[in-house]
């Protein structure tokens, strides 16, 4: 990923104001709160308000973030919670996780650079195990319309970067569907998430895939 888009966040996550706010996406604690305690990742996790979270529920948390001042953010959220997250710096490819290590992944405004973003979804989507769950919500492709009318609900610009049902089935086509919706909303999470956005919710349980044997 370019030096532009990771100086970006660094900037953004510099100041001492937590920029989504401390606490979980209202979402993203809807579904954790259904799950058995185990093993999550959450990448782009930024300052770590949904990390902490799952946590402070006794998940072991694992995330990741291109920002180092993202890391620092979070770090210190988890002290102040009284909780540990394993947060790593860097890109997908440089980091160890393994196959199926995960018992739920979550994408919480994950918004990729265009290019790589499917590429990013299959990836990811081998670290979440058989029966492991995934939570998913970002900006949908309806959601310019409100950027355009509200800078400080956030997103991304390019409709590239954004999402719409029919590509989250087929970046996941292994996982059963159990919520798949487009939903207008109003977010009120710092200073960056305020205002009306369309957003698409997914929740998937991943399938067992039998090879057929000739």
């Amino acid at each position: 990923m370019s030096d532009v888009w990771t100086n970006r966040w660094n900037e953004r996550f510099s100041n001492a104001e937590f920029v989504y706010g401390e606490l979980p996406n209202e979402y993203f604690r809807e579904q954790i709160d259904k799950l058995p305690v185990g093993k999550i990742l959450l990448p782009a996790e930024g300052e770590g308000r949904n990390g902490v979270y799952a946590a402070r529920l006794g998940w072991q948390v694992s995330a990741f973030d291109i920002s180092a001042q993202g890391k620092i953010k979070a770090l210190t959220l988890a002290e102040k919670n009284n909780v540990t997250l394993d947060y790593q710096v860097g890109e997908l490819h440089t980091l160890n996780y393994t196959s199926g290590q995960f018992d739920a992944m979550a994408l919480i405004y994950a918004h990729f650079p265009t290019e790589i973003k499917s590429r990013m979804h299959k990836a990811l989507s081998e670290y979440v195990r058989t029966g492991g769950v995934l939570i998913f919500e970002a900006f949908s492709k309806n959601h310019l319309q409100y950027n355009a009318n509200n800078e400080t609900v956030g997103g991304p610009r390019e409709i590239g970067m954004l999402f719409s049902k029919e590509e989250l089935l087929s970046n996941f086509p292994d996982y059963e569907v159990l919520e798949l919706e487009e939903k207008v909303i109003e977010l009120n999470e710092g200073p960056f998430h305020s205002g009306t956005g369309s957003v698409i919710r997914f929740v998937g349980r991943k399938k067992t895939i039998y090879l057929e044997t000739v």
